[in-house]
């Protein structure tokens, strides 16, 4: 069983910390969030609740990606890496891919890139992409990341991206793996079909297995099956040793633990208090495993 400690939230400046900790505790990985902007008002279209009100605040801190992980990597050994999830349609492919490999190399290979389609259409309408395109324009994003990890002189003439013979240089000698983020039956899709992981919030206990059979027929259809593929799967019930114990017979093999403004109650907290939570979960959890 996997553990990753969800980093969504918490303050930028503890974060070097966070992840040393998390690593001498015996975690297997950090789990960031993202937003490209948050503006001051949105549509409550929040896909995770049944009010469509969103936990987060424009104040709650979201990092830029890139710095924050190449910052952690380095002051650790083992530690992974990834975000749950970078909302990949509003980004331009060759900065994703150069950030990808560079933090790939720099890693050794310990930085997973987890991406989604997005949901606030406000952030959309800010960066100036169509909304309505952000699965297309997600899985073609793909496509040319692994065109220009493959090194070499390569081109792309698609629908909504087209350039000439270019080459990315450094490009990693392994492609970083892709985790495909999302509830939608079209993420699961893209999941199978092109992701070497699935991310999962907020997932019921009961849900669990189902959604793992789910994941397997769809691999098996698209001839997938035999790849390694992790799902990380977030439990929206409290973390307990009993409750992981069930969900390992059910097929679980990788979790997250909350984030620190759930887990501890409040939008701020220490890093002595993370410390203690990071380390009380180990401890009541983690090591059993």
């Amino acid at each position: 069983m996997k553990f990753w400690q969800a980093i969504t939230w918490a303050e930028t400046d503890q974060l070097i910390e966070i992840a040393q900790f998390a690593e001498e505790v015996g975690f297997h990985g950090l789990m960031s969030g993202d937003h490209a902007v948050y503006p001051q008002s949105i549509v409550p279209n929040y896909p995770y609740s049944e009010t469509g009100q969103p936990p987060m605040q424009p104040d709650d801190e979201y990092p830029d990606q890139t710095a924050i992980f190449a910052a952690m990597a380095a002051v650790t050994s083992n530690l992974l890496f990834t975000c749950g999830v970078y909302v990949l349609p509003l980004r331009n492919p060759h900065e994703i891919a150069r950030a990808s490999a560079t933090l790939a190399i720099l890693s050794d290979n310990r930085f997973i890139l987890g991406v989604g389609v997005g949901w606030m259409k406000e952030e959309f309408d800010i960066y100036g992409v169509d909304f309505h395109q952000r699965g297309k324009i997600t899985d073609e994003i793909i496509e040319i990341l692994h065109k220009l990890w493959a090194g070499g002189m390569v081109e792309h003439h698609g629908a909504h991206f087209d350039f000439p013979k270019i080459q990315l240089s450094p490009a990693p000698q392994i492609h970083p793996s892709i985790y495909i983020g999302g509830t939608s039956e079209i993420a699961l899709r893209r999941a199978a079909l092109v992701g070497s992981g699935y991310i999962g919030a907020g997932t019921a206990p009961a849900d669990v297995k189902p959604l793992l059979q789910n994941l397997d027929q769809l691999r098996k259809k698209n001839g997938r099956d035999h790849l390694p593929f992790e799902a990380m799967i977030g439990i929206s019930a409290s973390p307990s040793l009993t409750l992981y114990q069930r969900l390992v017979d059910d097929g679980l093999e990788s979790t997250v633990a909350p984030p620190f403004q759930y887990a501890l109650g409040k939008k701020h907290s220490t890093i002595d208090e993370k410390k203690q939570f990071m380390e009380s979960y180990a401890e009541g959890i983690l090591r059993h495993f």
